[in-house]
Protein backbone atom coordinates (compact mmCIF):
# COMPACT_ATOMS: atom_id res chain seq x y z
CA UNK A 1 0.00 0.00 0.00
CA UNK A 2 1.34 3.41 -1.24
CA UNK A 3 0.57 6.72 0.72
CA UNK A 4 -3.10 8.38 0.99
CA UNK A 5 -2.79 12.04 1.87
CA UNK A 6 -5.71 14.07 2.71
CA UNK A 7 -5.58 18.00 3.45
CA UNK A 8 -7.53 19.98 5.54
CA UNK A 9 -7.47 23.51 6.74
CA UNK A 10 -7.49 24.45 10.41
CA UNK A 11 -7.10 27.95 10.92
CA UNK A 12 -4.26 29.18 8.36
CA UNK A 13 -2.50 26.26 8.49
CA UNK A 14 -2.80 23.30 5.96
CA UNK A 15 -2.69 19.35 7.64
CA UNK A 16 -1.36 16.99 5.66
CA UNK A 17 -2.73 13.85 7.20
CA UNK A 18 -0.34 10.81 5.39
CA UNK A 19 -1.47 7.16 5.96
CA UNK A 20 0.70 4.17 4.79
CA UNK A 21 4.41 3.94 3.25
CA UNK A 22 5.85 7.00 1.31
CA UNK A 23 8.24 4.87 -0.67
CA UNK A 24 9.99 4.88 -4.11
CA UNK A 25 7.46 5.33 -6.82
CA UNK A 26 3.50 5.82 -6.24
CA UNK A 27 3.92 7.21 -2.89
CA UNK A 28 6.59 9.29 -3.24
CA UNK A 29 4.93 11.09 -6.16
CA UNK A 30 1.99 11.56 -4.67
CA UNK A 31 3.76 13.07 -1.41
CA UNK A 32 5.99 15.31 -3.91
CA UNK A 33 2.53 16.31 -6.00
CA UNK A 34 0.72 17.12 -3.21
CA UNK A 35 2.97 19.41 -1.41
CA UNK A 36 3.79 21.14 -5.12
CA UNK A 37 -0.09 21.61 -5.51
CA UNK A 38 -0.25 22.89 -1.71
CA UNK A 39 2.61 25.46 -2.39
CA UNK A 40 1.83 26.94 -5.54
CA UNK A 41 -1.77 27.53 -4.50
CA UNK A 42 -0.59 29.87 -1.89
CA UNK A 43 -0.78 27.67 1.16
CA UNK A 44 2.41 28.72 3.07
CA UNK A 45 2.00 27.02 6.32
CA UNK A 46 1.80 23.41 6.13
CA UNK A 47 1.61 20.44 9.19
CA UNK A 48 2.58 17.32 7.61
CA UNK A 49 0.83 14.39 10.08
CA UNK A 50 3.01 11.38 9.53
CA UNK A 51 1.11 9.78 12.34
CA UNK A 52 0.16 6.84 10.30
CA UNK A 53 3.24 6.49 8.06
CA UNK A 54 4.21 2.87 8.94
CA UNK A 55 7.97 3.26 6.79
CA UNK A 56 9.52 5.54 4.50
CA UNK A 57 12.32 5.27 2.58
CA UNK A 58 15.22 7.09 1.17
CA UNK A 59 13.41 8.31 -1.50
CA UNK A 60 10.36 9.72 0.69
CA UNK A 61 13.26 11.23 3.00
CA UNK A 62 14.14 13.04 -0.57
CA UNK A 63 10.26 13.88 -1.18
CA UNK A 64 10.10 15.53 2.29
CA UNK A 65 13.59 17.25 1.98
CA UNK A 66 12.28 18.50 -1.94
CA UNK A 67 8.67 19.96 -0.52
CA UNK A 68 10.47 21.32 2.57
CA UNK A 69 12.66 23.49 0.31
CA UNK A 70 10.36 24.25 -2.35
CA UNK A 71 7.71 25.35 0.77
CA UNK A 72 10.37 27.75 2.42
CA UNK A 73 12.00 29.60 -1.00
CA UNK A 74 8.17 30.23 -1.44
CA UNK A 75 8.22 31.40 2.16
CA UNK A 76 6.33 28.97 3.87
CA UNK A 77 6.84 26.87 6.71
CA UNK A 78 6.38 23.02 6.60
CA UNK A 79 6.67 21.30 10.24
CA UNK A 80 6.37 17.48 11.50
CA UNK A 81 3.33 16.07 13.71
CA UNK A 82 2.92 12.95 15.38
CA UNK A 83 5.96 11.06 14.03
CA UNK A 84 6.50 7.27 14.96
CA UNK A 85 9.35 5.44 16.59
CA UNK A 86 10.69 4.80 13.43
CA UNK A 87 10.33 7.87 11.63
CA UNK A 88 11.77 9.59 14.41
CA UNK A 89 15.13 7.00 14.35
CA UNK A 90 15.10 7.60 10.54
CA UNK A 91 15.31 11.35 10.75
CA UNK A 92 17.71 11.79 13.72
CA UNK A 93 20.08 8.76 12.00
CA UNK A 94 20.20 11.41 8.42
CA UNK A 95 20.33 14.53 10.41
CA UNK A 96 17.13 15.89 9.31
CA UNK A 97 15.76 16.04 12.80
CA UNK A 98 17.15 19.17 13.25
CA UNK A 99 16.06 20.88 9.64
CA UNK A 100 12.49 19.68 10.81
CA UNK A 101 10.66 21.28 13.60
CA UNK A 102 8.94 17.88 15.00
CA UNK A 103 5.86 18.50 17.10
CA UNK A 104 3.72 15.38 19.27
CA UNK A 105 0.79 18.25 19.78
CA UNK A 106 -1.18 19.43 16.78
CA UNK A 107 -2.89 22.27 18.86
CA UNK A 108 0.54 23.58 19.80
CA UNK A 109 1.99 22.95 16.08
CA UNK A 110 -0.90 24.68 14.69
CA UNK A 111 0.13 27.78 16.96
CA UNK A 112 3.64 27.79 16.68
CA UNK A 113 2.89 29.00 13.51
CA UNK A 114 1.77 32.20 14.58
Amino acid sequence: MSVKLTTRQVGDVTVVDAVGRITLGEGASTFRDTIRDLASNGHKKLLLNLGEVSYIDSSGIGEMVSGFTTVTNQGGQVKLLNLTKRVKDLLQITKLYTVFEVHDDEAAAVRSFS
